[in-house]
């Protein structure tokens, strides 16, 4: 494994001591959260009885490789806690989240989730929100138009950026059957104005802005582990 990938399962087996039995857990998305779900895997092979609900198909495909149950997230009425990674983190656990192309999942997952917990490498912890590209969900009927206001709505919060539809030529298409526009800001001053300022466009399905869903989080550095918030 590559360092960077030692560090995200660091994080990951710190997050795996959280897990009692009987919970019910949000899986998340991505290279950190595929070794959470891989030790989790050889936890409920050894009898650690959960309840789980994947944040993509891509994590379903996993979990139910590795026999851990899976249920229906409006069966369960919410959950214990979700673990999953990010895109950045900034030191009052606001997030960018969606680099996966599984952001409504995960929200929908997060905001149904009494506790969640972020692990990530430390390259993920940033000042402030930005540098990594804003991915925005919208429904694919006008997009284009759609891409315009989101363009508008950056300019409204005093930004600017490239405003681009991943995959271009052959647009990546979400779980959901969303496109994904990826809009390169460089910093983001105001996250709650912003976020306000997206979600009011028609078109739009959701954005990667996790604001106050995070309840804590463990960052896996050369010299240890950091955590943040309440684990």
């Amino acid at each position: 494994m590559s360092n960077s990938d030692d560090l995200k399962k660091l994080a990951a087996l710190r997050a795996l001591e959280l897990v009692v039995p009987g919970m019910r857990l949000g899986l998340g998305t991505g290279s950190t959260a595929k070794h959470f779900v891989d030790g989790l895997g050889e936890k409920c092979a050894a009898g650690l009885e959960v309840r789980c609900v994947p944040t993509s198909e891509e994590t379903r495909k996993q979990a139910e490789g590795l026999n851990i149950p899976l249920v229906n997230l409006d069966e369960l009425g919410g959950l214990d806690l979700t673990v999953d990674g990010a895109d950045e983190m900034d030191a009052c656990l606001s997030l960018i989240k969606g680099g996966g192309a599984a952001l409504l999942r995960e929200k929908i997952v997060a905001a149904a989730s009494a506790r969640m917990i972020v692990i990530a490498d430390d390259s993920k912890l940033v000042e402030c929100l930005g540098a990594f590209p804003l991915p925005v969900e919208v429904n694919m009927f006008a997009h284009e138009t759609t891409a315009q206001m989101i363009c508008e709505a950056i300019s409204v919060n005093g930004l600017a950026g490239d405003v681009t539809l991943r995959g271009a030529e052959s647009p990546v298409e979400t779980d959901g059957g969303h496109y994904i526009y990826d809009c390169a800001l460089g910093q983001i001053d105001d996250a709650t104005s912003l976020s306000e300022e997206i979600l009011n466009i028609p078109g739009v399905v959701e954005h990667g802005l996790f604001l106050g869903l995070a309840t804590g989080a463990i960052i896996a550095t050369e010299s240890g582990l950091k955590e943040f918030g309440e684990l």
